[in-house]
């Protein structure tokens, strides 16, 4: 059937393994989506988050390094108009280490940007490596 779309990779926010995170990677790259890792320091800090993203993404110079300028980044994108995105956090359970209230409110941010692309019938996923039990796991296919 030619002029179908690719089932996505994945779309929403779970959490798996490396090796779940690099065949995914892989299989995202294959069909030409957008893939970005970001590295979370220890005991990431909010300001340490948004670069992150910001540089991962190559947010425009416009980003006003916050929680609601970073959804309106991730719901933007057109600056990279991808036919998919997957992105994937590594060290995400060390930044959030020692009860660091961001947790939340980052796969709140998420799962909102997850479900805007979805209803934009783009695909967009992010793969938390590792990562709490509050993030579910990757269903097996």
């Amino acid at each position: 059937m030619t002029g179908a779309k690719p089932k996505p990779v994945v779309a929403g926010v779970f959490r798996c393994s490396a090796g779940q995170a690099g065949v995914l990677l892989r299989q995202a790259e294959a069909q030409r989506y957008l893939t970005a890792s970001i590295d979370l320091p220890p005991q990431v800090t909010p300001a340490t988050l948004f670069e992150g993203f910001a540089s991962a993404l190559r947010f425009p110079e416009w980003f006003g390094a916050n929680w609601d300028a970073l959804s309106d980044c991730l719901t933007d994108l057109s600056w990279l108009d991808e036919s998919g995105y997957l992105i994937t956090l590594h060290g995400y359970r060390d930044a959030f280490s020692g009860g660091n209230d961001d947790s939340e409110t980052l796969q709140s941010v998420l799962e909102d940007v997850c479900a805007y692309w979805q209803d934009e019938g783009v695909p967009f996923g992010v793969l938390v490596e590792d990562g709490p039990a509050a993030i579910p796991e990757l269903p097996t296919k």
